[in-house]
């Protein structure tokens, strides 16, 4: 699995821009990928790299389609090629995975 860190908002749009980062998480959520949002940003798992970017590229097309003049993505990816990683085995390495 790949994973990857987005943080995805309009910098066009005034101070509050959550309804716009709800629809780019809903965009997200509906890829089928696992997605897990937290405050500042949304973890992705992936089968591939394509998939990633073609996730980041609907929560991208979410925002436009709300016409949003500015938009501000970052991405971080971690692909991992000795073993397979997961939100899971990531979280349960640092003690806080369930069952921990």
């Amino acid at each position: 699995m790949i994973l990857a860190e987005l943080t995805i908002f309009p910098t066009s749009e005034g101070v509050s821009v959550s309804r716009y980062v709800k629809e780019a998480v809903k965009a997200l959520e509906e890829t089928g990928l696992k997605c897990e949002s937290g405050a500042m940003s949304t973890t992705i798992e992936a089968p591939d790299l394509k998939s990633i970017f073609d996730a980041v590229e609907r929560a991208h097309e979410a925002i436009v389609k709300m016409g949003a003049k500015r938009i501000h993505i970052d991405l971080h990816v971690d692909h991992r090629l000795d073993k397979d990683a997961t939100i899971e085995s990531k979280l349960k390495a640092i003690g806080k995975g369930k069952n921990e």
